[in-house]
C-alpha cells in the first residue's frame, strides 16, 4: 500500500521504525529524539509497565504466581512459566499488548500536535503492526556488522544469537517490505545525515 494511502489520520504522520537485533535500532530511534522527533519506545513502555510499581504487576502476578517482587517482574520466574508454553504466553501477551496500546494511544494525544512521531516496534512485522503505522523505517546493516555488534553484548553466543535470529524475520525480508531502509553499517555521521534527511521529507 503506498505511504499516501497508509496516511489517513491526518497529523501526526506515524513512522513505524523496526530492526533485527543488532542492527542498532536504539541508536537510530535516539538520532530521531535529539532532532526533536517524539519517539515511543515499545520495550521501555513495556519494562516500566513490568517494573517496580508498574500497573500490570497485579494482573502478572495473579494469572502467574510468583512472578513479581518488590523489583516489578522476576524475568526468569515468569520465563519459566511461560517459554515454551505457546497458552501461558499468549495469556501473558493478552494482559501486555493492550496495555502497550493503551499507551501508545495516550502518546498520540500527548503529541498530537506534532507532524510527525515514531514508534519504536521491535518486532512490527513478527507481530503485523505494519497496518498501525503511516510508513516503516528498517533499521539494517550488513550481517558481519550485525554479528559483530551482537556477540559483543555481555552474555551473549553464538548459539544465543542463532537461536534470536530464528525468532526474527529475516533482515532482507524486512528490508523487501520497508518503505525506507536506514543503512547503519556506514559511519554514524553518514547515517545521522540520512535520519535527518527523512525527517525533512516526511515533515516537509
Amino acid at each position: 500500500m503506498s505511504q499516501s494511502l497508509r496516511h489517513t489520520r491526518g497529523k501526526p504522520f506515524i513512522l513505524g521504525l523496526t530492526g533485527s537485533i543488532g542492527m542498532g535500532k536504539s541508536t537510530v530511534a535516539a538520532m530521531f529524539s535529539d532532532l526533536g522527533v517524539p519517539v515511543f519506545d515499545a520495550d521501555a513502555c513495556v519494562h516500566r509497565l513490568q517494573g517496580p510499581n508498574g500497573r500490570l504487576l497485579p494482573v502478572i502476578e495473579q494469572a502467574f504466581p510468583g512472578a513479581t517482587g518488590p523489583g516489578g517482574v522476576d524475568r526468569a520466574a515468569l520465563g519459566m512459566q511461560v517459554f515454551g508454553n505457546r497458552q501461558a504466553m499468549a495469556r501473558l501477551e493478552a494482559i501486555v499488548h493492550p496495555a502497550v496500546a493503551q499507551e501508545r494511544e495516550a502518546f498520540l494525544i500527548e503529541h498530537g500536535a506534532q507532524p510527525l512521531v515514531v514508534f519504536d516496534i521491535p518486532l512490527l512485522f513478527e507481530k503485523a503492526m505494519q497496518d498501525q503505522v503511516d510508513a516503516v523505517a528498517v533499521v539494517s546493516a550488513d550481517p558481519a556488522t550485525q554479528r559483530s555488534r551482537v556477540l559483543a553484548r555481555p552474555g551473549m553466543t553464538p548459539e544465543r544469537f542463532s537461536g534470536i535470529l530464528e525468532l526474527q524475520m529475516p533482515d532482507a525480508e524486512k528490508r523487501a517490505r520497508a518503505d525506507y531502509v536506514i543503512d547503519t553499517g556506514q559511519s554514524l555521521q553518514a547515517t545521522k545525515a540520512d535520519v535527518a534527511k527523512l525527517v525533512r521529507n516526511l515533515t516537509d
